[in-house]
């Protein structure tokens, strides 16, 4: 069951979603979303505000609230008109919780909240975003941002370790500190016959303290789709690798639907670097 709501107020506008399916479905079905307390915690739900004239200068505000069954996102996104030739400039707040799967490998595709071995990742995210014009099929991005990660358990409370007693942290602490600057640039083309795709992640922690993360770490994934008659076939590259600082969050993990089918996240394993070559064939029944 669905339910969805606009309300125009001026320039405003506010958009109202709640999905009760996976609540009636954890209800009949899971005994452990049957014990979990409150039912809210049941509801999946997405809240979405947006102003397009907040300052009477054509100042964008947007506020975006998803909460799911085991995660949740508060994101707040302000921007300020330029032209077009510069590019979008956002002033961006985020706070998100989510299961950090990756650090545990499960080797199945579907996941509880048990299934994360009681850790999940508090983020606290400020800074700025700079998208720059598209050129032809290029598109690139540009941040700056101070993060807060905090690992918590299932039930909120804050923690340093897993449940084998092994740090889920760089600094052993209960939460990581970071200032990163991220260089983010896509290639997309795309006709009848087949797709390209190509995407650059450059991430630098920025010392401003001792105590926050120092590291330079780098994705990228590359994929060809082409149509054979009835059938489709993908082939994919993607690698990436840490130098500096790592936390056991950031590793990249190898496993899942992206990556090797039949594993879930982090279930063939985890590390400062990886390289993933894929080749798949689809045929329609």
């Amino acid at each position: 069951m669905g339910a969805q709501k606009s309300i125009h107020a001026g320039k405003a506008k506010i958009d109202f979603n709640v999905d009760l399916t996976h609540k009636l479905c954890a209800v009949l079905m899971l005994h452990s979303f049957r014990n979990s307390g409150s039912p809210f915690s049941l509801v999946i739900g997405t809240l979405c505000i947006k102003h397009s004239n907040i300052f009477g200068k054509c100042e964008k505000l947007d506020i975006l609230w998803d909460k799911g069954l085991y995660d949740s996102n508060v994101l707040v996104a302000y921007k300020k008109p330029r032209p077009e030739w510069l590019g979008q400039q956002s002033v961006i707040i985020q706070h998100s919780i989510s299961p950090e799967i990756g650090i545990h490998g499960f080797p199945v595709e579907n996941f509880s909240r048990s299934d994360s071995r009681g850790v999940n990742l508090c983020r606290l995210a400020v800074g700025l975003d700079l998208s720059e014009p598209k050129s032809s099929n290029w598109s690139s991005k540009t941040s700056l941002k101070f993060e807060h990660v905090c690992p918590v358990s299932d039930e909120g409370r804050s923690i340093s370790r897993d449940l084998h007693g092994l740090p889920v942290t760089c600094s052993g602490g209960s939460h990581d500190s970071r200032v990163v600057l991220k260089q983010e640039s896509r290639f997309a083309k795309v006709n009848d016959r087949s797709f390209t795709r190509f995407s650059l992640q450059i991430e630098q922690g920025i010392p401003l303290l001792t105590k926050w993360l120092v590291f330079n770490r780098f994705k990228f994934v590359a994929s060809k789709w082409i149509r054979l008659g009835p059938a489709f076939l993908l082939t994919s590259l993607t690698g990436g690798s840490v130098v500096g600082d790592i936390a056991p969050y950031q590793a990249f993990a190898i496993g899942g639907l992206g990556s090797v089918r039949g594993y879930g996240e982090g279930a063939v394993g985890s590390g400062r670097s990886c390289l993933v070559a894929n080749s798949e064939l689809t045929l329609p029944l």
